[in-house]
């Protein structure tokens, strides 16, 4: 009975440490598991955020010396948002935000803000249900102002190298190079909008060069350089003139306020013949002292701003820039290059010279086609550009116009006669060069903008002009 009573306490106290130790080790097993989740939450909080934590951001120092750019511009300006410069960083890089249910979208920035004019948008602006629409257009907005950013960035840095003397087939090279790198080209998902334009004195539009042209720009040239940017087929549109002579400046001046007259006067259930009205009125009142003659700025009356669409340039609507009777309204969502020209000329071009833009019809019917090399040139725009503009000279390089697309094997060789066939057809609309006279002048200056429910947003905006 001693020895029994004994033991019967020992088995009680060994059965009592057992179970203490037995949640001891369970208890501190969990915690471990907790500090466990909590460093791999905090691992991929890092993962997640490590290419913007690591962006060393900078102070813009490089001011612009371009004619007619705004005060305070910075070619390099892209620095304070970590960019390298020269730009090597895809912009999609530089504004990644939190992937959360909240902000599911990149923060990427936003346009210059307008009001609607007419007094029936005056409720838009504190409309509830209109914001709501726009919280439903997110995604749209967010494409836009990507390819908005990557257009600021690449014509920022193009502000920095384009001086008299270079070619223009270097600069359209080095412009182009840059824009695929930040918009990380890949085909028809994203890349360039339409060939560089980089059209001199009397020609004022559609003009790149080709394979062989050595073309050098001079310090009295008057440039107008005008490129695309796109993802998902939005397009952004913007162009501005460059000059290094301080004569031509009335020009200059006469057809970036002519622009900024337009931007103003655009917005919902505006009549398309108010905002060339608006245009003129600007354009027409400035005038330019050359050689001991003085000209009138003419605006090119056929020359014009237009809608823009899903991979389709000039979606249906023409913007004129002088006082017509067309009374088309423009509507709530659509997007707009809004794009005036001035001249010291006749105020009327003309097509001439040699062709370099190419675009297939976008709304194209099947064509049977007998040549097999116009069938393969056919094929090959088709899955490189669709209904993009593109040029020879990208048919030429290595990867014939998207490396994503072809590798580099793209390049077209005897192309010419299947290009002018498919042409001649009705399938590839070919856009000479824009001209008017001979001796005289010209000079755009452009943006594009969207026409939200409550405001207008002016996408292309940046600090330069």
């Amino acid at each position: 009975m001693f020895m029994l009573a004994l033991v019967l306490p020992s088995i009680q106290t060994i059965t009592l440490l057992t179970v203490s130790l037995f949640n001891w080790i369970a208890g501190d097993a969990s915690a471990a598991k907790k500090k466990k989740k909590k460093k791999k939450k905090k691992k991929k909080k890092a993962v997640n955020g490590s290419s913007t934590n690591n962006l060393v951001k900078g102070t813009p120092t490089n001011k612009a010396q371009g004619r007619f750019l705004n005060e305070g511009s910075f070619t390099d300006y892209y620095v304070a948002h970590g960019q390298t410069e020269p730009p090597t960083i895809p912009v999609s890089n530089l504004f990644k935000g939190e992937d959360t249910p909240s902000s599911p979208l990149p923060p990427f920035p936003t346009g210059e803000i307008q009001h609607h004019p007419l007094e029936s948008n005056s409720h838009r602006i504190s409309s509830e249900e209109l914001r709501h629409n726009e919280r439903l257009s997110a995604n749209l907005y967010s494409k836009l102002r990507h390819a908005s950013e990557v257009h600021r960035q690449v014509r920022h840095y193009a502000q920095s190298f384009i001086q008299p003397g270079i070619k223009l087939v270097d600069m359209c090279e080095r412009l182009e190079e840059c824009n695929r790198n930040l918009v990380q080209e890949k085909g028809l998902e994203r890349g360039i909008g339409f060939p560089t334009g980089c059209s001199i004195n009397h020609v004022a539009a559609h003009y790149t060069p080709n394979c062989g042209d050595n073309t050098v720009l001079q310090y009295d040239d008057v440039m107008k350089v005008d490129f695309g940017t796109q993802i998902d087929g939005r397009i952004i549109d913007c162009a501005w003139t460059v000059s290094f002579n301080p004569r031509y400046d009335p020009l200059l001046e006469a057809v970036k306020e002519a622009t900024n007259a337009g931007i103003r006067a655009a917005g919902i259930d505006v009549r398309l013949c108010d905002v060339g009205e608006s245009v003129q009125e600007v354009m027409e009142s400035y005038e330019v002292e050359l050689d001991g003659k003085t000209y009138p700025v003419k605006c090119i009356r056929n020359l014009n701003g237009h809608s823009i669409g899903p991979y389709q340039i000039h979606a249906g609507k023409s913007v004129p820039i002088v006082k017509t009777d067309d009374v088309t309204k423009m509507e709530e969502g659509e997007i707009f290059a809004i794009e005036t020209f001035g001249t010291t000329g006749r105020g009327y071009i003309v097509e001439d010279m040699e062709c370099s833009h190419y675009m297939k019809n976008f709304d194209c019917p099947h064509i049977p086609l007998r040549i097999p090399r116009s069938k393969k040139l056919l094929a090959h725009i088709n899955n490189t550009f669709g209904t993009l503009a593109f040029c020879r000279r990208w048919l030429e390089r290595d990867d014939g116009g998207s490396f994503t697309v072809n590798g580099a094997k793209g390049k077209q060789e005897k192309y010419m006669g299947a290009l002018k066939n498919l042409c001649d057809v009705g399938i590839i609309q070919p856009y000479p060069p824009l001209v008017d006279v001979k001796g005289s002048y010209t000079a755009q200056y452009e943006h594009t903008l969207i026409l939200r429910p409550t405001c207008k947003e002016i996408l292309s905006r940046g600090d330069d002009f």
